[in-house]
């Protein structure tokens, strides 16, 4: 499929996101570390817990990958629960997906979105709204996975407590 001139031009709009993504880290005062031009990590207390914020810029797809990793380790007797329960955490999110980081047993949220036909401006206000979306989900979910954590198993009615939806807390 060729590229028209309209369709070049779409793309050479695109600057890199994580520009954006560091003028909201400065916003809210975090301390980040640029490792590349396309890579960004920062660590953040919330809530309930302390996450990892990543963020990786695949220019080639005008794509942006986040990924907001608990500090938490899930406990090997517990590695098959964590799967059923992100399986049934995933089945109700609308937007990214809870999974175990590559090669670790720490949960994290991910998510990758698209960036082409954005601008600078337009881009910072999608990953403003992805940051909050991304945290907001992980503090919903931190007794879940905190529970998970535990050298003790959760039964079932420990997990479904857990994971319920608190009235009047957003």
């Amino acid at each position: 499929m060729s590229q028209t001139s309209e369709q070049i031009d779409i793309f050479e709009d695109v600057s890199n996101p994580l520009d954006s993504v560091e003028e909201i880290l400065y916003a809210n005062e975090w301390v980040f570390d640029r490792m590349t031009e396309d890579e960004l990590i920062v660590q953040i207390t919330g809530k309930m817990g302390e996450y990892k914020l990543f963020f990786q810029w695949q220019e080639q797809y005008s794509a942006m990958t986040f990924v907001c990793q608990y500090d938490l380790d899930i406990h090997r007797n517990a590695l098959d629960d964590v799967k059923k329960t992100m399986s049934s955490i995933n089945a109700g999110l609308w937007l990214g997906h809870f999974d175990l980081r590559e090669g670790s047993d720490i949960p994290c949220f991910r998510h990758t979105t698209l960036f082409r036909g954005m601008t600078h401006t337009s881009g910072a206000e999608h990953l403003e709204d992805l940051v909050d979306i991304a945290l907001a989900e992980c503090e919903r979910f931190y007794p879940v996975f905190e529970l998970l954590s535990r050298s003790t198993p959760a039964n079932d009615a420990d997990l479904s407590l857990a994971a319920m939806q608190v009235a009047g807390v957003s």
